[in-house]
Protein backbone atom coordinates (compact mmCIF):
# COMPACT_ATOMS: atom_id res chain seq x y z
CA UNK A 1 0.00 0.00 0.00
CA UNK A 2 1.65 3.55 -0.79
CA UNK A 3 1.23 6.03 1.56
CA UNK A 4 -0.34 9.35 0.37
CA UNK A 5 0.99 12.92 2.06
CA UNK A 6 0.10 16.20 2.16
CA UNK A 7 2.98 18.89 2.77
CA UNK A 8 2.06 22.48 4.01
CA UNK A 9 4.51 25.07 3.45
CA UNK A 10 7.40 24.31 5.05
CA UNK A 11 7.58 27.81 6.76
CA UNK A 12 4.40 29.31 5.66
CA UNK A 13 5.26 33.33 5.90
CA UNK A 14 3.20 36.55 5.78
CA UNK A 15 1.36 35.13 2.10
CA UNK A 16 -0.38 32.46 3.85
CA UNK A 17 -2.03 34.63 6.48
CA UNK A 18 -4.35 34.48 8.38
CA UNK A 19 -4.44 30.86 7.64
CA UNK A 20 -1.21 29.92 8.20
CA UNK A 21 -1.29 28.11 12.01
CA UNK A 22 -5.02 28.04 12.23
CA UNK A 23 -6.32 25.60 9.37
CA UNK A 24 -3.85 23.73 6.95
CA UNK A 25 -3.85 25.55 3.53
CA UNK A 26 -4.67 21.86 2.40
CA UNK A 27 -8.08 22.40 3.89
CA UNK A 28 -8.74 25.44 1.97
CA UNK A 29 -11.35 25.37 -0.92
CA UNK A 30 -10.22 25.30 -4.10
CA UNK A 31 -13.52 25.63 -5.83
CA UNK A 32 -15.96 23.70 -4.32
CA UNK A 33 -13.55 20.72 -3.72
CA UNK A 34 -10.68 21.26 -1.14
CA UNK A 35 -7.13 21.01 -2.10
CA UNK A 36 -6.88 17.88 -0.31
CA UNK A 37 -10.23 16.50 -2.21
CA UNK A 38 -8.98 17.26 -5.60
CA UNK A 39 -5.54 15.84 -4.76
CA UNK A 40 -7.34 12.97 -3.42
CA UNK A 41 -9.41 12.64 -6.71
CA UNK A 42 -6.44 12.87 -9.06
CA UNK A 43 -4.38 9.92 -7.09
CA UNK A 44 -7.11 7.78 -6.13
CA UNK A 45 -6.00 7.30 -2.61
CA UNK A 46 -7.73 9.12 0.98
CA UNK A 47 -4.57 11.26 2.17
CA UNK A 48 -2.69 9.58 4.94
CA UNK A 49 -1.41 12.83 6.89
CA UNK A 50 -0.89 16.44 6.68
CA UNK A 51 2.88 17.23 7.32
CA UNK A 52 3.92 20.67 8.51
CA UNK A 53 5.34 21.72 11.89
CA UNK A 54 3.04 24.31 12.22
CA UNK A 55 0.18 21.99 12.28
CA UNK A 56 0.37 19.68 14.55
CA UNK A 57 -1.93 21.55 17.27
CA UNK A 58 -4.86 21.16 14.54
CA UNK A 59 -5.32 17.35 14.93
CA UNK A 60 -8.15 17.94 17.03
CA UNK A 61 -10.04 20.12 15.02
CA UNK A 62 -9.88 17.92 11.49
CA UNK A 63 -10.49 14.39 10.91
CA UNK A 64 -7.17 13.83 8.83
CA UNK A 65 -4.41 13.01 11.43
CA UNK A 66 -1.58 16.45 11.21
CA UNK A 67 1.79 15.28 11.73
CA UNK A 68 5.49 17.12 11.96
CA UNK A 69 7.88 17.64 9.09
CA UNK A 70 10.24 14.50 9.19
CA UNK A 71 11.53 12.17 6.60
CA UNK A 72 8.99 10.04 4.71
CA UNK A 73 10.00 6.23 3.83
CA UNK A 74 8.43 4.30 0.83
CA UNK A 75 6.30 3.22 -0.66
CA UNK A 76 4.38 7.31 -0.74
CA UNK A 77 3.75 9.89 -2.83
CA UNK A 78 3.89 13.47 -1.16
CA UNK A 79 2.03 16.34 -2.69
CA UNK A 80 2.33 19.91 -2.20
CA UNK A 81 -0.85 21.65 -0.70
CA UNK A 82 -0.03 24.60 -2.57
CA UNK A 83 -0.87 23.43 -5.99
CA UNK A 84 -4.26 22.50 -6.67
CA UNK A 85 -4.69 20.13 -9.68
CA UNK A 86 -7.64 19.49 -11.88
CA UNK A 87 -8.58 16.80 -13.82
CA UNK A 88 -9.44 13.43 -14.37
CA UNK A 89 -7.30 10.81 -12.30
CA UNK A 90 -3.94 10.26 -13.40
CA UNK A 91 -2.19 6.94 -14.18
CA UNK A 92 2.02 6.92 -12.95
CA UNK A 93 4.58 5.15 -14.80
CA UNK A 94 6.44 3.53 -13.36
CA UNK A 95 9.85 5.33 -13.94
CA UNK A 96 7.81 8.68 -12.93
CA UNK A 97 9.89 10.05 -9.81
CA UNK A 98 7.63 13.40 -9.30
CA UNK A 99 4.95 15.44 -10.87
CA UNK A 100 5.15 18.92 -12.20
CA UNK A 101 3.32 22.03 -13.09
CA UNK A 102 4.65 24.34 -15.46
CA UNK A 103 8.02 23.29 -14.65
CA UNK A 104 7.91 23.35 -10.98
CA UNK A 105 7.43 20.17 -8.82
CA UNK A 106 4.51 19.61 -6.84
CA UNK A 107 4.22 16.15 -5.88
CA UNK A 108 7.33 12.75 -5.64
CA UNK A 109 7.22 9.16 -5.86
CA UNK A 110 8.77 7.68 -2.95
CA UNK A 111 9.84 4.17 -3.58
CA UNK A 112 9.35 1.23 -1.51
CA UNK A 113 12.59 0.82 0.37
CA UNK A 114 13.45 5.16 -0.31
CA UNK A 115 13.05 7.79 2.00
CA UNK A 116 11.87 11.39 1.12
CA UNK A 117 13.79 14.14 3.22
CA UNK A 118 12.12 17.42 1.00
CA UNK A 119 11.40 19.04 -2.08
CA UNK A 120 13.32 18.37 -5.00
CA UNK A 121 13.69 18.64 -8.78
CA UNK A 122 15.31 15.46 -9.46
CA UNK A 123 14.20 12.83 -11.87
CA UNK A 124 11.89 12.15 -14.84
CA UNK A 125 8.68 14.05 -13.95
CA UNK A 126 4.90 13.63 -15.65
CA UNK A 127 2.85 17.05 -16.51
CA UNK A 128 -0.24 17.93 -14.04
CA UNK A 129 -2.50 20.27 -14.58
CA UNK A 130 -4.00 23.26 -11.82
CA UNK A 131 -3.57 26.26 -10.12
CA UNK A 132 -0.46 26.98 -8.26
CA UNK A 133 -1.37 29.10 -4.87
CA UNK A 134 1.55 31.60 -3.90
CA UNK A 135 -0.90 32.54 -1.00
CA UNK A 136 -4.38 32.49 0.41
CA UNK A 137 -4.93 35.43 -2.39
CA UNK A 138 -4.95 32.87 -4.84
CA UNK A 139 -7.95 30.65 -3.29
CA UNK A 140 -9.80 33.45 -5.05
CA UNK A 141 -7.58 32.63 -8.32
CA UNK A 142 -8.71 29.29 -8.38
CA UNK A 143 -12.24 29.76 -7.33
CA UNK A 144 -12.20 31.82 -11.10
CA UNK A 145 -10.31 28.82 -12.34
CA UNK A 146 -12.35 26.06 -11.30
CA UNK A 147 -15.99 26.94 -9.91
CA UNK A 148 -17.36 26.96 -13.19
CA UNK A 149 -16.48 23.23 -14.49
CA UNK A 150 -17.06 22.23 -10.51
CA UNK A 151 -20.92 23.28 -10.62
CA UNK A 152 -21.03 22.12 -14.19
CA UNK A 153 -20.39 18.16 -13.28
CA UNK A 154 -23.55 18.39 -10.69
CA UNK A 155 -25.61 18.54 -14.23
CA UNK A 156 -25.05 14.68 -14.71
CA UNK A 157 -26.98 13.81 -11.88
CA UNK A 158 -29.51 16.86 -11.88
CA UNK A 159 -31.36 17.58 -8.90
CA UNK A 160 -35.55 17.98 -7.45
CA UNK A 161 -37.79 19.34 -9.88
CA UNK A 162 -37.50 23.10 -9.79
CA UNK A 163 -39.93 24.91 -7.06
CA UNK A 164 -42.49 26.25 -7.72
CA UNK A 165 -42.74 29.89 -8.30
CA UNK A 166 -38.51 30.05 -8.97
CA UNK A 167 -37.96 32.73 -11.81
CA UNK A 168 -35.25 31.35 -13.94
CA UNK A 169 -32.79 33.17 -16.69
CA UNK A 170 -31.75 30.46 -18.63
CA UNK A 171 -32.01 26.81 -19.44
CA UNK A 172 -33.96 25.50 -15.79
CA UNK A 173 -31.53 22.63 -15.67
CA UNK A 174 -28.80 24.46 -14.80
CA UNK A 175 -30.42 24.64 -11.55
CA UNK A 176 -29.40 21.84 -8.97
CA UNK A 177 -31.58 21.73 -5.74
CA UNK A 178 -30.96 18.46 -3.85
CA UNK A 179 -33.10 18.50 -0.89
CA UNK A 180 -32.91 22.59 -0.27
CA UNK A 181 -35.97 24.68 0.78
CA UNK A 182 -36.80 27.63 -1.40
CA UNK A 183 -39.31 30.24 -1.26
CA UNK A 184 -41.69 31.75 -4.16
CA UNK A 185 -40.31 34.33 -6.19
CA UNK A 186 -36.60 33.74 -5.81
CA UNK A 187 -34.35 34.73 -8.97
CA UNK A 188 -31.98 31.90 -10.56
CA UNK A 189 -29.36 33.31 -13.08
CA UNK A 190 -27.90 30.24 -15.03
CA UNK A 191 -27.23 32.01 -18.24
CA UNK A 192 -23.04 31.72 -16.86
CA UNK A 193 -23.28 28.32 -15.13
CA UNK A 194 -25.17 26.16 -13.18
CA UNK A 195 -26.53 27.03 -9.57
CA UNK A 196 -26.13 24.33 -7.22
CA UNK A 197 -28.10 23.82 -3.83
CA UNK A 198 -27.40 20.88 -1.38
CA UNK A 199 -29.43 19.63 1.40
CA UNK A 200 -31.40 21.72 3.76
CA UNK A 201 -30.10 24.46 2.32
CA UNK A 202 -32.83 27.45 3.06
CA UNK A 203 -33.66 30.61 0.43
CA UNK A 204 -35.67 33.08 1.26
CA UNK A 205 -38.12 35.18 -1.38
CA UNK A 206 -36.21 38.59 -2.78
CA UNK A 207 -32.54 36.33 -3.52
CA UNK A 208 -31.20 36.56 -6.85
CA UNK A 209 -28.91 33.14 -7.61
CA UNK A 210 -25.90 33.93 -10.41
CA UNK A 211 -24.41 30.87 -11.81
CA UNK A 212 -21.86 29.37 -10.98
CA UNK A 213 -22.73 29.18 -7.31
CA UNK A 214 -22.31 26.42 -4.83
CA UNK A 215 -24.15 26.31 -1.48
CA UNK A 216 -23.33 23.25 0.90
CA UNK A 217 -25.76 21.70 3.26
CA UNK A 218 -27.13 23.47 5.54
CA UNK A 219 -26.90 26.83 4.88
CA UNK A 220 -29.38 30.10 5.05
CA UNK A 221 -29.75 32.85 2.07
CA UNK A 222 -31.75 35.40 3.37
CA UNK A 223 -31.79 37.85 0.36
CA UNK A 224 -29.94 40.17 -2.32
CA UNK A 225 -27.56 39.34 -4.84
CA UNK A 226 -24.95 36.29 -4.20
CA UNK A 227 -22.94 35.25 -7.41
CA UNK A 228 -19.70 33.06 -8.62
CA UNK A 229 -19.45 31.96 -5.13
CA UNK A 230 -18.60 28.91 -2.80
CA UNK A 231 -20.83 28.86 0.80
CA UNK A 232 -19.74 26.17 2.97
CA UNK A 233 -22.12 24.11 5.10
CA UNK A 234 -24.36 26.50 7.50
CA UNK A 235 -23.12 29.68 6.47
CA UNK A 236 -25.88 32.24 6.56
CA UNK A 237 -26.13 35.54 3.76
CA UNK A 238 -27.97 38.09 3.24
CA UNK A 239 -26.85 41.34 1.10
CA UNK A 240 -24.62 41.37 -1.80
CA UNK A 241 -21.93 38.58 -2.29
CA UNK A 242 -19.58 37.87 -5.20
CA UNK A 243 -16.82 35.81 -5.98
CA UNK A 244 -16.07 34.49 -2.89
CA UNK A 245 -15.36 31.63 -0.61
CA UNK A 246 -17.02 30.96 2.79
CA UNK A 247 -15.41 27.99 4.30
CA UNK A 248 -17.67 27.31 6.75
CA UNK A 249 -20.12 28.23 10.03
CA UNK A 250 -19.91 32.16 9.11
CA UNK A 251 -22.45 34.09 9.49
CA UNK A 252 -23.46 37.31 7.02
CA UNK A 253 -26.97 37.62 7.79
CA UNK A 254 -27.37 41.74 7.61
CA UNK A 255 -26.28 44.10 4.25
CA UNK A 256 -23.21 44.87 3.21
CA UNK A 257 -21.19 43.50 0.53
CA UNK A 258 -18.43 40.91 0.32
CA UNK A 259 -16.74 40.56 -2.76
CA UNK A 260 -13.44 38.48 -3.94
CA UNK A 261 -12.66 37.50 -0.33
CA UNK A 262 -11.99 34.14 1.98
CA UNK A 263 -14.35 33.96 4.73
CA UNK A 264 -12.82 31.33 7.80
CA UNK A 265 -15.01 29.42 9.57
CA UNK A 266 -17.01 30.82 12.40
CA UNK A 267 -16.44 34.05 11.03
CA UNK A 268 -19.25 36.84 11.88
CA UNK A 269 -19.84 39.81 9.98
CA UNK A 270 -21.55 42.56 11.75
CA UNK A 271 -24.24 44.33 10.13
CA UNK A 272 -23.50 46.35 7.51
CA UNK A 273 -19.84 44.97 6.96
CA UNK A 274 -18.55 46.27 3.49
CA UNK A 275 -15.51 45.16 1.82
CA UNK A 276 -13.72 46.75 -1.05
CA UNK A 277 -12.00 44.54 -3.62
CA UNK A 278 -11.24 47.43 -6.37
CA UNK A 279 -8.61 50.29 -6.07
CA UNK A 280 -9.87 53.85 -7.14
CA UNK A 281 -6.53 53.90 -9.75
CA UNK A 282 -7.55 50.26 -11.08
CA UNK A 283 -4.25 48.62 -10.10
CA UNK A 284 -3.38 45.63 -8.76
CA UNK A 285 -4.12 44.79 -4.88
CA UNK A 286 -0.80 43.91 -2.85
CA UNK A 287 -1.16 43.47 0.67
CA UNK A 288 0.99 44.41 3.99
CA UNK A 289 1.20 41.43 6.32
CA UNK A 290 3.62 41.65 9.30
CA UNK A 291 5.66 44.49 7.28
CA UNK A 292 6.41 42.58 4.13
CA UNK A 293 4.41 43.77 0.99
CA UNK A 294 3.19 40.91 -0.82
CA UNK A 295 2.63 41.30 -4.76
CA UNK A 296 -0.77 39.35 -5.40
CA UNK A 297 -0.97 40.04 -9.56
CA UNK A 298 -4.67 40.68 -9.08
CA UNK A 299 -6.94 43.53 -10.01
CA UNK A 300 -9.81 42.42 -7.57
CA UNK A 301 -9.19 41.60 -3.93
CA UNK A 302 -11.04 42.16 -1.08
CA UNK A 303 -10.70 40.90 2.48
CA UNK A 304 -8.99 37.55 4.03
CA UNK A 305 -10.47 36.66 7.20
CA UNK A 306 -8.91 34.07 9.67
CA UNK A 307 -11.58 31.69 11.73
CA UNK A 308 -13.45 32.99 14.60
CA UNK A 309 -12.88 36.51 13.70
CA UNK A 310 -16.06 39.05 14.28
CA UNK A 311 -16.65 42.61 12.71
CA UNK A 312 -18.30 45.20 14.59
CA UNK A 313 -21.74 46.94 12.80
CA UNK A 314 -20.96 49.29 10.18
CA UNK A 315 -16.91 47.85 9.57
CA UNK A 316 -15.76 49.14 6.15
CA UNK A 317 -12.62 47.69 5.09
CA UNK A 318 -10.35 48.60 2.54
CA UNK A 319 -9.23 46.98 -0.16
CA UNK A 320 -6.69 43.71 0.33
CA UNK A 321 -7.54 43.89 4.17
CA UNK A 322 -5.91 40.75 6.48
CA UNK A 323 -8.04 40.12 9.53
CA UNK A 324 -5.81 37.26 11.30
CA UNK A 325 -7.88 34.87 13.51
CA UNK A 326 -9.93 35.33 16.46
CA UNK A 327 -9.65 39.09 15.93
CA UNK A 328 -12.65 41.19 17.52
CA UNK A 329 -12.56 44.19 14.83
CA UNK A 330 -13.77 47.47 16.35
CA UNK A 331 -13.46 51.14 16.88
CA UNK A 332 -13.78 54.70 15.12
CA UNK A 333 -12.53 56.10 11.54
CA UNK A 334 -11.14 53.79 8.60
CA UNK A 335 -10.01 49.87 9.63
CA UNK A 336 -6.41 49.08 9.22
CA UNK A 337 -5.08 46.83 6.42
CA UNK A 338 -4.01 44.52 8.90
CA UNK A 339 -5.42 43.71 12.12
CA UNK A 340 -3.54 40.88 14.10
CA UNK A 341 -4.73 37.54 15.21
CA UNK A 342 -6.63 37.71 18.61
CA UNK A 343 -6.64 41.67 18.36
CA UNK A 344 -9.42 43.03 20.32
CA UNK A 345 -10.23 46.45 18.15
CA UNK A 346 -9.60 47.66 15.27
CA UNK A 347 -5.90 49.10 16.62
CA UNK A 348 -4.72 46.06 17.47
CA UNK A 349 -3.31 47.18 20.61
CA UNK A 350 -4.83 45.46 23.30
CA UNK A 351 -5.33 41.55 22.50
CA UNK A 352 -8.10 38.81 23.70
CA UNK A 353 -6.93 36.90 26.50
CA UNK A 354 -7.35 33.27 25.96
CA UNK A 355 -10.23 32.24 28.16
CA UNK A 356 -11.99 35.14 26.71
CA UNK A 357 -11.31 33.60 23.18
CA UNK A 358 -12.84 30.35 24.57
CA UNK A 359 -15.95 31.28 26.36
CA UNK A 360 -17.05 33.13 22.97
CA UNK A 361 -16.18 30.32 20.94
CA UNK A 362 -18.07 27.59 23.28
CA UNK A 363 -21.30 30.09 22.65
CA UNK A 364 -21.27 29.92 19.18
CA UNK A 365 -20.35 26.68 17.79
CA UNK A 366 -23.37 24.85 19.45
CA UNK A 367 -25.62 27.51 17.61
CA UNK A 368 -24.47 25.52 14.09
CA UNK A 369 -25.06 22.09 16.16
CA UNK A 370 -21.53 21.78 16.52
CA UNK A 371 -20.55 20.29 19.93
CA UNK A 372 -17.52 22.13 21.69
CA UNK A 373 -15.37 19.26 22.64
CA UNK A 374 -12.26 18.99 25.00
CA UNK A 375 -10.34 18.32 21.55
CA UNK A 376 -11.24 21.86 19.89
CA UNK A 377 -10.70 23.58 23.10
CA UNK A 378 -7.29 21.99 23.07
CA UNK A 379 -6.51 22.83 19.31
CA UNK A 380 -8.16 26.66 20.24
CA UNK A 381 -5.73 27.25 23.16
CA UNK A 382 -2.80 25.72 21.28
CA UNK A 383 -3.33 28.32 18.28
CA UNK A 384 -4.02 31.10 20.37
CA UNK A 385 -0.60 30.66 22.40
CA UNK A 386 1.05 30.31 19.04
CA UNK A 387 -0.31 33.45 17.38
CA UNK A 388 -1.39 35.61 20.33
CA UNK A 389 2.28 36.61 21.43
CA UNK A 390 3.60 40.28 19.88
Amino acid sequence: MTDFYLLEPIAPGPAWAPFAGVRPIAELPAGIWKIRERWEAVLQRDTTALVGDHIEHLSGLLSTPCRGLAAISGPAIVAAAWFAPSGEPITLAPDTVRLAHEGRSVAWLVGAGETWSGPHDHGPAAPIDGVMLHGVFDVITALERFLPEDCADFLADGGDELPAGSIVLGDPAGVICRGALVEPGVVFDVRHGTVVLEEQVEVRHGTRLEGPLYVAAGSRLLGSHIRASVLGPKSSVKGELSTSVLTGYANKSHDGFVGHSVIGHWVNLGAGTTTSNLKNTYGEVNLVVQGTRIETGRQFLGSLIGDHAKTAIGTMLPTGTVIGAGANVFGPGAMPREIPPFAWGSAGEEMQTLDGFLKVAERVMPRRQVAFTPEIRAALSATHRRLAQR
